[in-house]
């Protein structure tokens, strides 16, 4: 249990209350990918949200002890894989460091058994990916157990290849936390 507890209150009930409303916040899922030299990682986040529109920032927050974390900070790049509400096992095979990576020198192949492709800068995208996003670091925010990592998309698409984009004002149903049973991506 961590941070304030109003007075009179019990501090179990009370962080259990609080972690239950924090939940109910409306968040994406997505699959977060890093690299550093021929190291590479997949990892699941709900943590990513746009946060400028010029220049176009995105940030995620991911727990410092994470090797995604070693990864995004001496690679300087991120990619953000969005998934069809559909694959929602698939995010699953990323919440732990990926074991079982095989990919070339442009970052082509599997981890975790999943097709990938390099992105620009190496990070991996996921093949399955509905959406995605390429990112350079361009900031580093410490926030508590975490750190905010604050990058300039650099390069993105729609599904794999050159996948046309959906019709001008159709939304893409892409995975979403409330689709799982899980309550912490990041």
């Amino acid at each position: 249990m961590s941070g304030p507890v109003p007075p009179g209150v019990d501090p179990d009930a009370f962080d259990r209350l609080r972690r239950r409303v924090l939940w109910s916040m409306p968040s994406g899922l997505y699959v977060l990918g890093s690299h550093a030299g021929a190291r590479r990682n997949l990892m699941t986040v709900n943590w990513a949200t746009q946060v400028s529109l010029e220049p176009k920032l995105v940030a995620v927050s991911v727990e410092r002890t994470a090797l995604t974390h070693e990864l995004v900070a001496a690679g300087g790049c991120f990619t953000l894989s969005m998934l069809a509400r559909t694959d929602r096992a698939l995010v699953r095979r990323f919440v732990k460091p990926a074991t079982d990576v095989e990919v070339d020198d442009d970052g082509n192949g599997t981890v975790q058994g999943e097709a990938v492709r390099g992105a620009r800068r190496g990070a991996p995208i996921l093949a399955a990916a509905v959406a995605w996003l390429e990112c350079d670091v361009v900031d580093t925010v410490a926030v508590g157990s975490h750190s905010l990592f604050v990058g300039e998309v650099t390069d993105c698409g729609f599904g794999p290849g050159d996948a046309p984009a959906p019709p001008p004002g159709e939304r893409l149903e892409v995975l979403r936390m409330e689709d799982t049973r899980m309550n912490y991506g990041g």
